[in-house]
């Protein structure tokens, strides 16, 4: 199928006019491009470095991975990595079971790279819509794709992987940030390039953010500065 030039400037302009809409606080309610702060305010400059927890959950496995930022001369990221499956019985079961057996697996891999007593900051990527009112915070709007697991939504996602750790005594973790898994790959494409201002993703679903003056969104207090926007683009036209 191809679409004429017609029918696509009609899907640009009705997506631009949703986007206005989702970034309104009075107007936002009844758009269908959400258009969610995520509290990431800049792009990565350079200067980071550090050793670091990355959990990535969205789809049919989960990914947990070990990074390690270090400058010698020209800035170096080393990463090892494990996948971890998301059966049925975990993505349409309850929402402790879930969060238990991310907790679970991510204490088996922290075992298995030998990091397990060293207190590690993570950045935990969740790639369904979230309101979010700071960046280590995150309440779960609804399900996407294949997942529907109980008792989830309206709650914060990231107090609940944090009270499944908790039973990992051996287990040190402090969540930094709560990330769409758009904004990860905008944030990993802006390490190498600080003009990439967009992300996207196209698998499973379809998705994307980018960064946005602070002056445009209502959604949040301030004027001063820019914001990344996790659009939730997918449900145009629902």
């Amino acid at each position: 199928m191809r679409l004429s030039d017609d029918i696509l400037h009609n899907v640009m302009t009705r997506f631009q006019a949703e986007m206005v809409k989702g970034l309104g606080r009075d107007t936002n309610p009844t758009a269908t491009v959400k258009m969610l702060p995520t509290f990431v305010r800049s792009l990565p400059d350079g200067s980071e470095k550090g050793e670091f927890l990355a959990l990535d959950l969205g789809g049919s496995k989960f990914k947990v991975l070990h990074v390690k930022v270090a400058e010698e001369g020209k800035q170096h990221v080393q990463m090892d990595s494990q996948f971890y499956p998301t059966p049925k019985e975990i993505t349409q079961g309850s929402g402790t079971d879930l969060f238990q057996y991310v907790a679970d697996c991510l204490a088996d891999f922290m075992e298995t790279k030998d990091i397990k007593y060293k207190k590690l900051p993570l950045g935990f990527t969740f790639s369904f819509p979230c309101r979010q009112k700071k960046l280590e915070e995150g309440v779960l709007l609804s399900w996407t794709k294949h997942f529907k697991v109980r008792g989830v939504q309206q709650t914060d996602v990231v107090n609940n992987l944090c009270k499944a750790l908790r039973k990992h005594k051996d287990v040190d973790i402090e969540v930094l940030a709560l990330v769409n898994d758009t904004v990860g790959t905008m944030m990993t494409c802006g390490y190498d390039d600080q003009r990439c201002e967009v992300g996207v993703i196209i698998g499973t679903g379809t998705n994307a953010c980018y960064m946005e003056d602070m002056s445009n969104i209502d959604l949040v207090e301030g004027d001063e500065g820019r914001m990344c926007i996790n659009t939730e683009w997918g449900n145009l036209g629902d």
